[in-house]
């Protein structure tokens, strides 16, 4: 098969190409340019895709005696990553901008542009394993090294984009990943991994936003009303936060408060006691499924973080919608968040979270016992 490398410039990326073409295959490394306004070094190991991460790439590609090229997607990742999670979080949302990427950038405007060219299929360093099927349909599952499992910010592809994609990494382990760069002679076997978000390099999101939106100031005030302190911009908050609040005043308990709602149409931040923080209840929105979506109501696993705890529940979809019903309540869950849906190892898909809730009566029994049939 002629397949398209993404090589970002790290150790996971040269290893995936490397195995792609001991596997057989015609392989041609593809850099994507997702900055208009790279670095030219990496200050940390926060952020990707900066000019010495094109560098990287390009020695690996030497190496493996593969062609390379460089992608210019910056503009498309502005408008379909970057835009979009500014607009998510003036409304008072939390994106994840790593499940936006690959669902608008590494598995449509990459993938459909490699097709275009002949290609039959896209190759990434991600951690997650498809499975195929006897009838020849495909599945996605976790990787076999759960600390690195990336199967939950891929819960956005659908049956088709699983056809034309390869994740050669998902059997191996991260530490077995650098020994073999290291055999291999790639000088990125020790490079650290990118973590948080791309286009933030420092990390400092609150800031980043208020570059871009401006101080907005406001009020931070309780459950009830009472004003216990100000802000400089609603959308800088998030539900389950604690620290950064700078309240005015302490809770008559004593307690520690988190951020229970953001109301971006007064540009007003609400706290209270952590047990308000407490949902069993996800209705999400933009659902997208990994194959046919579920029939009925399905027991499944629920979960909420990129490498959060994975929850009992039950769910159904209702058109573009999926309801989802946990077994027990977990804290700090807000609007915009992603919930993924597992079966097993399989990931049955995703839903963007559009609001959540708490089941009344308080659960006194099985889940799917108390719901019986969707409404």
């Amino acid at each position: 098969m002629r397949v398209v490398a993404a090589m970002s410039g790290g150790v996971d990326s040269a290893v995936a190409a490397s195995r792609m073409l001991e596997a057989g295959h015609e392989v041609v490394g593809v850099h994507l340019a997702l900055s208009q306004n790279a670095a030219t070094l990496r200050e940390s190991a926060r952020g990707c895709c900066t000019i010495e991460d094109a560098g990287d790439a390009r020695r690996v590609a030497d190496m493996l005696g593969i062609p390379f090229y460089v992608w210019d997607m910056a503009a498309r990742f502005t408008h379909d990553v970057v835009e979009d999670f500014i607009a998510e979080y003036a409304a008072g949302r939390t994106p994840n901008p790593c499940l936006r990427c690959n669902e608008k950038i590494k598995f449509a405007a990459l993938l459909d542009k490699a097709l275009a060219l002949g290609f039959d299929a896209v190759a990434t360093g991600h951690y997650a394993q498809i499975v195929e099927n006897p009838s020849g349909t495909r599945e996605l599952h976790r990787a076999v090294d759960m600390a690195k499992d990336q199967s939950y910010v891929l819960g956005v592809l659908d049956e088709e984009q699983l056809a034309r994609s390869f994740f050669p990494l998902g059997d191996t382990a991260k530490p077995q990943i650098r020994e073999e760069a290291r055999a291999r002679g790639f000088y990125v076997a020790a490079k650290p991994d990118s973590h948080d978000i791309c286009f933030i390099p420092d990390g400092d999101t609150r800031k980043w936003l208020t570059d871009r939106l401006g101080e907005q100031a406001g009020d931070i005030v309780e459950t009830d009303g009472t004003k216990v302190g100000e802000h400089s911009g609603a959308y800088a908050f998030t539900v389950g936060q604690r620290r950064g609040l700078h309240l005015g005043q302490p809770a008559a308990g004593g307690e520690p408060r988190y951020v229970v709602e953001v109301r971006p149409s007064t540009n007003t931040v609400v706290v209270g006691a952590g047990e308000l923080l407490g949902v069993d209840t996800i209705t999400g929105e933009h659902a997208r499924w990994c194959g046919p979506a579920p029939e009925g109501v399905v027991s499944v696993g629920a979960q909420v973080r990129a490498h959060g705890e994975e929850i009992p529940a039950t769910a159904w979809a209702d058109g573009n919608k999926v309801e989802v019903r946990l077994e027990r309540r977990i804290r700090g869950v807000a609007p915009g968040q992603s919930v993924v849906l597992y079966e097993g190892t399989r990931v049955v898909g995703s839903a963007t979270i559009a609001s959540t809730g708490t089941l009344r009566p308080p659960a006194v029994g099985p889940v799917s016992a108390q719901i019986g049939s969707p409404a």
